[in-house]
């Protein structure tokens, strides 16, 4: 190994060792956080390696049997593999057996009494100091004694019913636990994160990403320089900023790197009218480890209008960079550009388009900006499409760096969008109730479409900016996050339903598997009993089987934990495809006029988990193949007084019965179009495997 490559192994286990996971991380055991032993979703384990992966088994499953999403990274500690499932179901599991230890609910949906964004689950969880950390939907984060799944403490770290939510995982590290949120697209949210005493659940520091009303004045010189960035009445918005996904700890300098989100709302004319640079929306921003003190930040979007956040992975590690010993940041966030950023002043080294963008030709190093096509602002209030679109060139699905190879290996996709303003006055927008995005941005016309869209698992040089290989994916969002190890393996989950694994230094696919559903979570790999194992949750993750070569339904498919080993022996039982009929009810006349009325409304309530067109991709049941939207009164009982809000379906006791009528039309005029259209359903599994 060459120097520089050891001196990076050594400087990312030393970080791993201060993040309170102790000696199981810093030589590979365990897994205690969502990125893993390092900061880099890298494992220093070589027992399963390329030279013998052929041998790899299925070595024990479990299967998930709780309602709501699994998109979750588990961990592992100490031979217990952690996991949170739905709207934080915490299951703690003997990592050699699969056996169940203990499961904690934290009754979240039920206690909530608010309409919580039905698509989203726990993304992840912690483990520090004996305590896994879990945030939830309703935004408390609960610490739990990791030998009996009890409540050791509990803190809300939100205020009641003001639009915040946790998706995202607890960071660690020291004697802390910080968390954000999410919320901007639905509410005026203004974003921060929190930091917590890891013993008491007392709150240490609290850090905001976007300025207040200045006539309340400011926490700190931060935002007071912050505000100078904004035009208008911004915190009537809230403005945004969220930190509802990567962070990142450096035990080197003692700093605590976060990720921020897009404005509220995206059109920058609304929030911001007269633009500005709106700090600190879509940056990442380092602060002091133990005060939350701003320490320096850097905008990858000033004043950005497109949903570009920055909330994507930060990871740290070590290059040479112009001959010169560098410690970096390595970052992908939505908006197309990989940057190479020092992580001692926030100094942009490089950065390198990794799919083609329309809303910028390059970004000038000297200065760190962008160099943006005005066009992509849709300054006339037009359509434009512009690349990449909201769902970016990378999303929360992990990249990973392998100090061995040097390369980044990132989920990435190529799409765009239609931007246009919405049809009415600007100074009329307002956040509507329900389910749906509240963007500011108008409805997309039906004559104008972006080119087909395209996945692909790209292996990317950061020291030279340039791509190293790439594996083509199925649909338009085809892969899921990925884990690399010493053993010279990338692991990655597909949309389309494999579990696989390629050589990390040339791409080639060396073992798969079958899981019969889509595997969109990371994986993660740790050793218990003395023995190296892979694990990886196997379920949907995006509401919409748009692009993919069939549709998973949700009643049929199982999502679990699949656990590998060398010479693993166990098998899945037979995946058994559901009967592909709809049910219908011939005396059902569609009324056109009912079914444009409930195709909206559908869309505002409806699409966030059960998908755009009513095509469910198997992330929650597939409401075209439901015979109770045949039934108008039970329908309308059903939505309205919902017996399933523990598993993820709210109650939506205030929706009119005009819409409640015009969705069943909607929904009926659908199933005649799909079940006229639609290929067979996927194919039977006929052996467990």
């Amino acid at each position: 190994m060459a120097k520089s490559r050891l001196a990076a192994v050594l400087a990312l286990l030393f970080a791993a060792c201060s993040q309170g996971a102790g000696d199981g991380a810093a030589n590979g055991d365990d897994w205690p956080d969502y990125d893993g032993p390092t900061t880099t979703h890298f494992s220093p384990l070589t027992e399963i390696n390329d030279g013998n992966v052929g041998r790899l088994g299925l070595a024990w499953h479990y299967d998930i049997d709780v309602g709501g999403p699994s998109l979750t990274a588990p961990i592992a500690v100490d031979g217990v593999l952690y996991f949170a499932a739905g709207a934080s179901h915490v299951h703690a599991i003997d990592a050699s057996t699969g056996k169940l230890l203990w499961q904690y609910d934290s009754r979240t949906r039920e206690l909530a009494g608010v309409k919580l964004r039905g698509a989203w689950g726990s993304r992840g969880i912690a483990y520090a100091g004996g305590k896994v950390f879990t945030g939830t939907l309703d935004g408390r984060l609960i610490a739990l004694d990791a030998r009996t799944g009890k409540v050791v403490w509990s803190v809300q770290t939100t205020g009641k019913d003001d639009g915040r939510y946790i998706s995202g995982a607890p960071w660690v590290y020291k004697d802390k636990v910080v968390i954000g949120h999410g919320g901007a697209d639905y509410a005026p949210v203004r974003g921060y994160v929190t930091a917590y005493d890891q013993a008491t659940g007392k709150q240490a520091w609290r850090f905001y990403t976007v300025p207040g009303d200045p006539a309340k004045g400011f926490e700190n010189k931060a935002m007071e320089m912050a505000a100078k960035t904004w035009k208008g009445e911004w915190w009537k918005w809230g403005g945004g900023a969220t930190v509802w996904n990567a962070m990142a700890y450096d035990p080197k300098y003692n700093r605590l790197y976060i990720g921020t989100g897009n404005g509220a709302p995206w059109n920058q004319k609304i929030r911001s009218p007269g633009g500005g640079d709106n700090l600190f929306v879509c940056s990442i921003i380092a602060l002091d480890a133990d005060t939350g003190a701003y320490l320096w930040h850097y905008q990858v979007n000033p004043g950005e209008t497109w949903d570009y956040n920055a909330d994507m992975d930060i990871e740290l590690a070590e290059m040479k960079i112009g001959g010169q010993q560098r410690d970096v940041i390595l970052h992908a966030p939505k908006n197309g550009f990989f940057y190479v950023i020092d992580r001692k002043d926030g100094k942009l080294l490089s950065a390198k388009p990794i799919v083609p963008t329309s809303w910028a030709s390059g970004i000038d190093v000297k200065t760190g900006r962008p160099i943006e096509n005005p066009a992509a602002r849709f300054p006339d209030g037009k359509p434009v499409i512009v690349y990449p679109s909201p769902f970016g060139a990378h999303n929360i699905e992990a990249m990973s760096f392998n100090p061995k190879s040097g390369l980044v290996y990132i989920p990435a996709m190529d799409q765009g969008r239609v931007y246009l303003d919405p049809p009415h006055p600007l100074s009329d927008w307002k956040f509507r109730d329900g389910q749906r995005i509240s963007n500011g941005i108008g409805d997309i016309p039906a004559d104008i479409k972006p080119r087909k869209p395209s996945a692909f698992l790209l292996a990317w040089n950061p020291a030279t900016q340039s791509e190293a290989w790439r594996v083509p994916m199925q649909g338009p969002r085809g892969g899921g996050g990925t884990a690399t190890t010493a053993g010279n393996l990338v692991l990655q989950g597909r949309g389309e339903g494999q579990f696989t694994i390629l050589a990390a230094d040339s791409g080639k696919q060396i073992w798969s598997f079958e899981a019969q559903t889509a595997v969109m979570a990371q994986p993660i790999t740790f050793r218990a009993g003395g023995k190296q194992y892979i694990a990886v949750i196997a379920g949907s993750r995006y509401p919409t089987a748009q692009g993919f070569p069939h549709e998973w339904d949700y009643r049929a498919q199982q999502w679990r934990v699949l656990a590998f080993a060398l010479d693993g022996k166990d098998r899945l039982p037979a995946y058994v495809a559901p009967d592909p009929a709809f049910p219908d009810d011939s005396a059902f006349r569609v009324d056109p006029a009912l079914a444009k009325t409930g195709a909206q409304a559908y869309a505002d309530r409806c699409a966030t988990c059960h998908g755009a067109g009513a095509l469910s991709g198997g992330s929650a049941p597939d409401l075209l193949r439901s015979g109770v939207p045949l039934d108008a009164a039970a329908f309308a009982d059903f939505v309205r007084n919902s017996p399933l809000v523990s598993r993820g379906m709210p109650a939506f006791g205030e929706v009119p019965q005009p819409e409640l009528l015009g969705i069943a039309h909607y929904l009926r005029q659908r199933a005649r179009e799909v079940s006229s259209a639609q290929k067979p359903a996927h194919a039977v599994v006929e052996k467990g495997q």
